[in-house]
């Protein structure tokens, strides 16, 4: 869902600058999915530090934050939609294992199962998860209009490095959560016989996700390295006019 600076040059397949609509959209959705992500982690930083024991034992940390993130880890969506239609040019094959992956974990995991809405996973990548698209949604806001400091730059390409890893541990403990619930329990599974002549394991379709972060999560961090040295090379200042994913 990355906003390019796109060359105004007149050469021959040079990139065409987005029309006024076009970003006026991507900015509204941008600053839109800041606000709501910053709401989300002051919700974090005030269920766990500024409440007391009392308040947490009385309601748990998902039904605290539970509609702020459908609503905003969901809208997420858009952003395979944006790059499969060329509005930005991120790659779409990559965003959509990005999205898919917390979605999953917010729909298929977290909503679909008691244990996973009381993993210790779940705090850990809504902290990870908060912070990263802080900073990600707020660069590419800032990119639109071509005014991004270079330290939003520094952060958008670097706190990936501590967060990306913390993230996924989060998201997977969540998933550890939910398949130990769904094995002892026949939820969203389909059993044979039926009308449809087929089946369908909840529980292996969970273990299948996460064996899939083992080929997948490299290949995704490796192409945020990638991503840094191109746009900061070996440590020097980042120019927000370059290419971002």
């Amino acid at each position: 869902m990355s906003a390019k600076a796109v060359s105004k040059s007149s050469k021959p397949g040079a990139s065409k600058e987005p029309s006024a609509v076009t970003k006026l959209y991507l900015f509204a959705y941008n600053a839109g999915q800041v606000v709501g992500w910053s709401y989300i982690l002051w919700q974090l930083v005030n269920y766990y530090i500024l409440q007391g024991p009392e308040f947490r034992a009385q309601v748990t940390l998902w039904e605290y934050t539970r509609l702020a993130v459908i609503i905003f880890q969901n809208a997420a969506f858009v952003e395979i939609l944006n790059a499969s239609f060329g509005l930005v040019k991120s790659n779409p094959v990559v965003t959509g294992f990005q999205v898919f992956s917390r979605m999953m974990v917010v729909v298929g995991v977290v909503m679909a199962t008691p244990t996973g809405k009381v993993s210790p996973g779940l705090p850990i990548a809504l902290l990870a998860w908060a912070i990263t698209e802080i900073i990600r949604y707020g660069y590419y806001a800032l990119n639109i209009v071509k005014v991004v400091p270079h330290f939003v730059v520094f952060l958008r390409y670097t706190t990936f490095i501590v967060l990306y890893p913390i993230g996924v541990t989060g998201e997977l403990l969540c998933f550890w959560w939910a398949q130990s619930y769904a094995r002892e329990n026949s939820v969203w599974s389909v059993v044979m016989p039926n009308k449809w002549n087929a089946t369908f394991s909840y529980f292996g379709f969970l273990w299948i996700v996460m064996l899939g972060y083992i080929p997948i999560f490299p290949q995704l961090y490796l192409h945020m390295f990638a991503q840094r040295r191109k746009i900061l090379g070996g440590g020097a200042s980042g120019s927000p006019q370059k290419k971002a994913n």
